[in-house]
């Protein structure tokens, strides 16, 4: 066997086993927030240090989670192509769980001092999202509860929401009208099970 067949052989069975613990992909009931915690109860922790650290609701973070990535640790932005073949960079540095810009994530590693935080963590993607919620709080006034307007504040930037940028997409305005009614949805939900109950 060749060493080149061989060291191909050795990285496919690595990125295989890659995939342990869920990394990269989603849960497989994302209506049910119980059904979430169930499978991974990690995020429970996630959200409760969060909530405790930056006083943002679980079903605020999980509705803007499901929104952004689905749930996808390691979700991208799709390519952009010229001549509809050759690649040609990403739509955004947009990243992980949280979906976080290049510049974003840096500036609140520089402000926490978590330099090593991943974006496909999801307690460092949960407190990156507190900790950008709390800025939205303090700078715009929104309440950590409103999951509409902290998403559209999340989405346009909080520059772009005292503007009112979202006023001219309407599109926008749809996805956090869904983005409110599924953190409704999830904060019932989150009543009716053990892992939930300590987060409400």
């Amino acid at each position: 066997m060749s060493r080149t067949l061989r060291a191909f052989m050795v990285l496919f069975v690595l990125a295989s086993c890659g995939g342990g613990n869920g990394y990269g992909t989603a849960p497989r009931n994302l209506d049910h927030a119980c059904a979430i915690l169930d499978e991974r109860p990690e995020y429970a922790r996630a959200f409760r240090a969060t909530e405790r650290k930056w006083g943002v609701p679980a079903n605020v973070l999980m509705a803007t989670i499901y929104q952004e990535s689905k749930f996808i640790s390691d979700a991208r932005t799709p390519f952009r192509w010229t001549l509809g073949v050759i690649p040609t960079g990403r739509v955004s540095s947009a990243y992980g769980y949280s979906q976080a810009l290049d510049g974003t994530w840096e500036e609140y590693q520089r402000e926490t001092g978590r330099f090593g935080a991943r974006r496909t963590d999801i307690g460092d993607a949960t407190d990156f999202m507190g900790w950008y919620m709390a800025k939205s709080n303090q700078s715009l006034g929104i309440p950590l509860t409103d999951a509409r307007n902290q998403y559209l504040a999340y989405h346009d930037g909080r520059t772009g929401f005292a503007r009112g940028s979202y006023n001219s997409k309407p599109w926008l305005l749809r996805v956090a009208d869904s983005v409110e009614v599924r953190s409704q949805t999830y904060r019932a939900q989150l009543g009716t099970c053990s892992l939930g109950r300590g987060l409400i």
